[in-house]
């Protein structure tokens, strides 16, 4: 009898004893869980300050390392010609001029240019005193909403000049020779830049006399 009731204590402290350990086994995995789920600290952001001559005035900026060339124009000088339209690199909207070549102004942090020319579209002409190409876009509505204006006209005088420069394109027949202004040209040297409202015969018939008064 004694035996029995030593065994049936022995049994119930045995399951008791593999309750707490199951238990106990399972805290480190809760904890790890719970920790998993915790909200995470946000990184302090670096910031870097850099010195770029917008439209000919120098400009220093602190700036966080992450911030677009794009939205140090737009959001810190409040050069806001330059559109954000797809912040992709696929509509050509925020085209500028860096150096005297054109780029998408989203694509390019503004700390990688320290020191760099930057033309927007501020620093080509004022409404008395248009550029050429401005003028060419007015007279033949090269534009609609207007949206993507600043950045076809940037992006135009950009390719006339690698034009030029003798720089063939993905439709230049020779590759040795000197590339002409042709409607094929230009349309495929624009190409980069997309309007949604399809003033592109326009553009051409623009870039075309815009080339033509700066020959």
């Amino acid at each position: 009898m004694d035996d029995c009731l030593h065994l049936k204590i022995t049994r119930r402290r045995l399951l008791i004893a593999s309750a707490v350990s199951a238990s106990a086994a399972a805290l480190p995995s809760l904890s790890g869980a719970a920790s998993r789920d915790a909200p995470q600290t946000a990184a302090v952001p670096v910031q870097q300050r850099v010195r770029l001559r917008i439209n000919g005035e120098v400009h220093s900026l602190e700036l966080d390392t992450r911030t677009t060339l794009l939205d140090a124009l737009r959001e810190h000088l409040q050069l806001t010609g330059t559109k954000k339209g797809c912040d992709h690199g696929q509509c050509g909207a925020c085209t500028v001029l860096l150096d005297g070549r054109r780029i998408n102004a989203c694509l390019t942090l503004a700390v990688m240019h320290e020191g760099a020319e930057v033309t927007t579209i501020e620093g080509l002409g004022t409404p008395g005193r248009l550029h050429p190409m401005q003028a060419a876009f007015v007279k033949h509505d090269a534009f609609q909403c207007g949206y993507c204006t600043p950045g076809q006209i940037c992006s135009a005088l950009g390719m006339l000049d690698e034009l030029r420069a003798g720089q063939p394109s993905h439709v230049s027949a020779d590759l040795e020779a000197a590339p002409t202004l042709s409607a094929d040209e230009i349309c495929e040297r624009m190409s980069g830049n997309l309007c949604r409202c399809g003033a592109y015969s326009n553009l051409v018939e623009a870039i075309t006399e815009a080339a033509g008064s700066r020959a």
